[in-house]
C-alpha cells in the first residue's frame, strides 16, 4: 500500500507542470494563486489489497490505513481533533472480506487545490519566490515569457533569485546589442562583478532575446555578445633583428587585434621583410631560438593556444616551421596549426630525435583522426599514444636543438 512518503514523491514528479499551469492561467488572468487547470488531481497507484493481504496481515493493513489517514486532511474520527486544513484527501470503501468481514480498503487519493500540493510537497516558499519573479518578469519583460515556458527555464525563476538586475543586464542588450565595452564599463546599475557571476543564465536569456545580433558559433561570452575582452599576448622575437621595426629591438607583445593589423602598418618598411615563422610549444626553446636570417619567431600562450593565430591572414604567406614535444598532444597540435598554415614543417619531431633522448611517460590521448599529418608522422603519434611516450622539447639538448634548425634556417652571423 502507499505510504505518505511515497504520496509526496510522486507529487514532486509535478513540480514543473504545476509551474507551467500557473503561467498558462496567469497569461489571460491577473495573478492569483490558483491552478484550476492543474487540480484536482488524483493518484490512482495506490496498491492493489487483496483478500490473502489483508487476512493475513491484518494489524498492519490497519497500521498502513491509519498512517495515511493521520497524514490526510480527512476529518478525524475523533470530533475533539481539529480536521487538518490542508494535504491529500483520502477516499476510503468498506468491502466486505469472506472471513474477515468489513475492511476499510483506500480506493483515492485525491490533491484538490494548489495549496493541498504545497503542503503536501513543502514548496510553499519556492512557489512564494516563482510568483514573486513570474510578477516581476511579466511586468518588465513579457517578451520572456516564451523563454520561461521552456521546460528547462521554469525553475530558474526559482534557482535564480536576483532578477531585478537579471533585468536590468536584459534590458541593456535589447537597446545595445553591440556595447563594444569591457564588462566593467557598461553602464548597468549592478555591481561590477554581476554579469560575471551569472554568465550562465544571461547568456541563456541573451541568445533568446537578442539572437540575430550575436556570433552563436562563438563560445567566448564577451565575443559571443559584442564586448571588449582581455585579449591574449601575442610575444614575437625577432631572429633577425634586422627586421624588426623598431631599432635593435628584438620582443615585442602584440594583442590579436594589433597584430591582425601590424603588417599593414609596417609592411611598407623595408626592414619589415621576412619570411620565416619558427612556432614553439614551450616558452624557453621560444627564448632560446637561435638568431636566423629572414626569420621571427611567435609564442601565442604554448600548446593549443596556437588558435588564438588562426585569423591573422597576413601570416599565411609565410613559411611555418613547428617545434613541440614528441607525445600525442604534441602531433595533435601540429595538425591544429596545418589547418590553419598548411605548408607548416614539423622539426625535431621524428623517430630520429625520440631515440637521441631519454623520455618519459605521456598523458592518455583520445583518439584523433589527425589527417593533417604526413603518413611518417601518423605512424609515430599511432605509436606514441599506443605506449603513452612523451620527449619534452626541454630534454633536448641545446647542441643537439640548434644542429638540426642548421638543417633547414640559415644562422645569422
Amino acid at each position: 500500500m502507499i505510504t505518505p512518503k511515497e504520496i509526496q514523491k510522486q507529487c514532486l514528479t509535478w513540480w514543473k507542470d504545476v509551474l507551467l499551469a500557473y503561467i498558462d492561467e496567469n497569461l489571460v488572468d491577473n495573478i492569483s494563486d490558483n491552478v484550476v487547470s492543474f487540480f484536482p488531481r488524483e493518484i490512482n497507484r495506490i496498491g492493489k489489497i487483496s483478500a490473502k493481504d489483508v487476512q493475513n496481515k491484518v494489524l498492519e493493513h490497519k497500521k498502513a490505513i491509519e498512517l495515511l489517514q493521520n497524514h490526510s486532511k480527512n476529518e478525524a474520527k475523533n470530533d475533539t481533533k481539529e480536521s487538518k486544513k490542508f494535504g491529500y484527501k483520502l477516499v476510503l470503501e468498506e468491502t466486505q472480506f469472506a472471513k474477515i468481514g468489513k475492511q476499510s480498503v483506500p480506493t483515492k487519493i485525491i490533491i484538490e487545490s494548489i495549496k493541498d500540493y504545497l503542503k503536501i510537497t513543502n514548496k510553499e516558499k519556492e512557489y512564494q519566490i516563482f510568483q514573486r519573479n513570474y510578477a516581476l518578469i511579466l511586468k518588465e519583460l513579457p517578451l520572456l515569457n516564451e523563454w520561461i515556458n521552456a521546460n528547462t527555464n521554469v525553475l530558474k525563476l526559482i534557482e535564480h533569485n536576483t532578477w531585478t538586475d537579471t533585468l536590468k543586464v536584459c534590458k541593456y542588450f535589447i537597446a545595445t546589442p553591440k556595447p563594444q565595452l569591457y564588462i566593467r564599463q557598461l553602464p548597468i546599475d549592478v555591481h561590477t562583478k554581476y554579469i560575471q557571476e551569472n554568465k550562465s543564465i544571461i547568456t541563456s536569456l541573451l541568445n533568446f532575446l537578442i539572437i540575430n545580433e550575436i556570433d552563436t558559433n562563438e563560445k567566448d561570452f564577451e565575443k559571443r555578445f559584442n564586448l571588449l575582452s582581455r585579449e591574449q599576448l601575442i610575444r614575437i622575437r625577432f631572429l633577425d633583428v634586422s627586421k624588426s621595426p623598431l631599432p635593435n629591438i628584438t620582443d615585442i607583445s602584440f594583442t590579436e587585434k594589433e597584430l591582425k593589423n601590424y603588417y599593414q602598418n609596417y609592411h611598407l618598411n623595408a626592414n619589415f621583410q621576412f619570411d620565416n615563422i619558427f612556432i614553439t610549444e614551450n616558452l624557453m626553446n621560444f627564448l632560446t631560438l637561435p638568431k636566423l636570417k629572414n626569420t621571427i619567431a611567435i609564442w601565442s600562450g604554448g600548446g593549443f593556444n596556437i588558435s588564438y593565430l588562426k585569423n591573422i591572414d597576413w601570416l599565411k604567406e609565410k613559411q611555418f616551421y613547428y617545434w613541440g614535444d614528441i607525445d600525442a598532444q604534441g602531433f595533435q597540435i601540429l595538425n591544429q596549426c596545418r589547418s590553419y598554415f598548411p605548408n607548416v614543417i614539423a622539426v625535431m619531431m621524428d623517430k630520429e630525435t625520440l631515440e637521441n633522448f631519454q623520455f618519459g611517460e605521456g598523458t592518455p590521448a583520445k583518439n584523433q583522426v589527425l589527417q593533417h599529418l604526413s603518413d611518417t608522422e601518423k605512424m609515430l603519434y599511432e605509436y606514441l599514444k599506443l605506449n603513452n611516450i612523451r620527449l619534452e622539447q626541454e630534454k633536448i639538448t641545446q647542441i643537439f636543438a640548434e644542429a638540426e634548425i642548421k638543417k633547414i634556417l640559415e644562422f645569422v652571423v
